[in-house]
């Protein structure tokens, strides 16, 4: 069904597509090339929203290297809008523009267009062909693609440890188990996520900023914490600089007081209870997914990342492993308890297994045998 040169200029379309790493949020990460007789004469990427889309780009670039995009071939890595959103929909410019042939690599899963792109471009007469290196396209928005299906982010959630799976010393010591490059890479992880989150606990013991230092950024995700009596410090680093989202459980007088504290050091404050008097886990997601968050990276205590598991809220652990061990009675990573049978026993896949630096990085998902995550119904939420 496609050539080796589709391959090719696919290849190249998610190339640039990932140029937008951390810089398209909320809309997804998308890459276009144009070619017309064996020669690309224009390429694009998504820029930050409001601004110019892939395909937009991609025809702006043809026409100023000189190039009419007349007959030309368009391979693009998702779907081409169909709707006025913050900008007018790709779509019609392909047509305006003559293209020839447009080749997807997988559809949007944006409600708002789902399908609706392909068929007005077949409508006007333009060859079209869907799903070229559609997996590859997949991974570079998984996030996009979990808020548009599920109405929630995709949740990363990073844990250190060593090989004994300890998180820290029994006094709460834990800097640094890993080495200097594994944590960087941790740091690049936290880039391209659109918020990081962490709880009251790991505040507490390491006041950490919660940002990314190691690497090169052009935006600072969204800091949030799960906090539920509102005991972070008003000094607290994670309030300091752009606002943080506080989730909390209730506002009672007392508590409405310390809101007001936090509010003029630049804090939110969402009150979101569930029937245990803590924070509704699955409606913060939900919360998260109307803001437009796709990716949301966890760096907590063991506690919250039990939490976190036991109700559904994670898709998949970043685990860094040091050659070390620790001991037993060291910080655990997850804080759930043992199943009564090894068949009920929480089960991942390995996605990736790599070395970085002296250490380990295992990217794992459910695996496909057992329960996914729940996942809470669809809510309207911001596309492309």
């Amino acid at each position: 069904m496609f050539s080796q040169t589709d391959f090719t200029y696919m290849e190249r379309a998610l190339a640039l597509a990932a140029r937008g790493m951390y810089t398209t949020d909320p809309n997804p990460r998308v890459g276009c090339v144009l070619v017309r007789d064996g020669i690309v004469i224009g390429e694009g990427f998504t820029q930050p929203a409001g601004q110019d889309h892939a395909e937009i780009r991609a025809l702006k670039d043809a026409r100023s290297r000189g190039h009419d995009p007349r007959g030309a071939t368009a391979y693009v890595t998702l779907e081409p809008c169909s709707h006025f959103g913050r900008t007018p929909p790709c779509a019609n410019a392909l047509i305006e523009a003559k293209i020839a042939r447009v080749i997807a690599a997988m559809e949007d899963p944006n409600p708002l267009v789902s399908g609706r792109g392909l068929r007005i471009l077949r409508d006007a007469g333009i060859e079209v062909r869907c799903g070229l290196l559609e997996h590859d396209a997949r991974e570079l928005n998984i996030g996009f693609v979990s808020r548009m299906a599920r109405g929630r982010p995709w949740v990363r959630m990073k844990v250190a440890a060593s090989l004994d799976g300890r998180t820290g010393l029994p006094n709460g010591e834990s800097q640094w188990i890993t080495g200097a490059a594994a944590r960087a890479d941790g740091h690049a992880w936290r880039a391209r996520a659109s918020a990081i989150l962490t709880g009251i606990g790991t505040v507490r013991e390491d006041d950490p900023r919660m940002t990314v230092r190691a690497v090169d950024t052009p935006r600072q995700p969204q800091r949030v914490l799960i906090d539920s009596r509102l005991e972070v410090p008003p000094t607290a680093q994670i309030l300091a600089g752009a606002p943080t989202l506080v989730f909390c459980a209730t506002l009672d007088a007392q508590l409405e007081a310390r809101a007001e504290v936090l509010r003029e050091r630049g804090a939110e404050i969402v009150p979101l209870a569930n029937d245990k008097g803590k924070v509704d886990l699955p409606e913060m997601l939900k919360v998260l997914g109307m803001r437009g968050v796709n990716e949301l990276h966890v760096e907590a205590g063991y506690k919250l990342n039990g939490s976190l598991l036991r109700e559904g809220c994670v898709d998949e652990l970043l685990v860094y492993v040091a050659p070390s061990l620790l001991g037993v009675e060291s910080m655990g990573m997850f804080g759930i308890a043992a199943p009564d049978t090894l068949d009920g026993r929480t089960r991942f896949a390995f996605h990736s297994v790599d070395r970085v630096g002296d250490d380990l990085r295992i990217l794992a998902r459910f695996a496909s045998d057992a329960p996914e995550p729940s996942a809470p119904t669809p809510t309207p939420s911001m596309g492309r």
